[in-house]
């Protein structure tokens, strides 16, 4: 019997998502849940990754259901019984074996890791608790438990990606063929036909990424975020004193950033919107038009939120983390067997 393909992907809870959020990692798993009927599409909460840092115990449980509703708004069907949504502290199996895969994990390839590096340098290392450190491990489990194939990631996890890759490998030359190897980052951009242009950038400073943990809100477009402060954002967003629109990624990364939105949220070409606003001297007005297309989303994005029912994701919930903990259990007990624990 052919095994199914298994697409995974997860978004910490305690954070709010924004439109890169949105594009890089919710829309290519709605997507092929819409498309496929064959493969196995699993999309998780990783609450035990929402907990490395400081978070407000009283709000997590909302944080988590509005996670699941964010995908559910963008078209996640739920219906279909080959889509799996569960909560990762759920599924028991995650964390031992993690464990395990500590014991096999080396300490300076994960002091290497660029976000350990980055948070811990920005934080200070006494302030940064082990669970960063670990975070790759508690990632390689995630995957790696499922026999998944692909993992839709950012550039930010693509390292960790690629540890997971490393540590099956090195598990599998040690025990024999125990875990599937994930598709490398290169296999997935062309499975998911992902470009430069899906990065989606900062409005306040093109040269870096959109992102929930950057120092200003106003380069960031949340997908909660009322219509007119979305528009307002868009408006004050950074270009440059050239005097005439052109997608230059190099010269002109702010404008360029700006017909990357419009492109993912319209319907049309990204040469059709090039060629209507190219060499024009009407910035405020390209502002306004790419601000139109987004509030239009946002609009109907937020009314999605609003009439999910609750009780459906309960129901949902309770079949995925019975079938989970089936699968989850299953591999980890074929990895207790191989390192003699069984």
């Amino acid at each position: 019997m052919k095994q199914r393909t298994v697409f995974l992907t997860g978004l910490r809870a305690n954070n709010n998502l924004h439109i890169g959020n949105y594009l890089g990692g919710i829309m290519p798993i709605v997507n092929m849940a819409n498309s496929d009927n064959d493969s196995q599409i699993n999309l998780f909460v990783p609450d035990l990754h929402s907990i490395i840092s400081d978070y407000d115990t009283s709000k997590l449980q909302t944080a988590i259901f509005d996670n699941i509703k964010n995908s559910i708004a963008a078209g996640l069907p739920l219906s279909k019984d080959n889509v799996y949504i569960y909560r990762q502290s759920y599924i028991p199996a995650h964390s031992e074996l993690t464990w395990i895969l500590d014991c096999f994990s080396g300490f300076g390839e994960l002091s290497r890791m660029i976000e350990f590096k980055e948070k811990s340098e920005k934080a200070g290392k006494s302030n940064v608790g082990v669970g960063l450190f670990n975070y790759p491990v508690l990632m390689a489990s995630d995957i790696l438990l499922y026999d998944t194939n692909y993992v839709p990631v950012g550039d930010d996890q693509r390292q960790h990606l690629e540890f997971a890759r490393s540590i099956a490998n090195k598990f599998n030359s040690k025990f024999g063929e125990i875990f599937v190897i994930p598709k490398s980052t290169k296999e997935h951009d062309s499975n998911f036909e992902r470009d430069q242009a899906l990065r989606i950038k900062d409005l306040q400073d093109p040269s870096k990424k959109m992102s929930k943990s950057t120092e200003s809100e106003k380069g960031v477009i949340f997908l909660n975020d009322k219509p007119d402060i979305a528009r307002a954002k868009i408006m004050s967003a950074t270009t440059d004193s050239i005097g005439t629109i052109n997608y230059d990624q190099d010269k002109q990364p702010g404008i360029s950033n700006l017909f990357d939105i419009m492109q993912y949220f319209s319907n049309k070409s990204h040469d059709e919107i090039v060629s209507k606003y190219k060499g024009s001297t009407k910035y405020a007005e390209f502002k306004s038009d790419v601000a139109d297309v987004v509030c239009q989303f946002l609009i109907q994005f937020q009314k999605n939120m609003a009439n999910i029912d609750n009780q459906e994701i309960i129901d949902k919930l309770e079949f995925s983390e019975a079938e989970m903990n089936k699968q989850a259990n299953k591999k980890l007990l074929s990895v207790q067997k191989a390192i003699g624990l069984r």
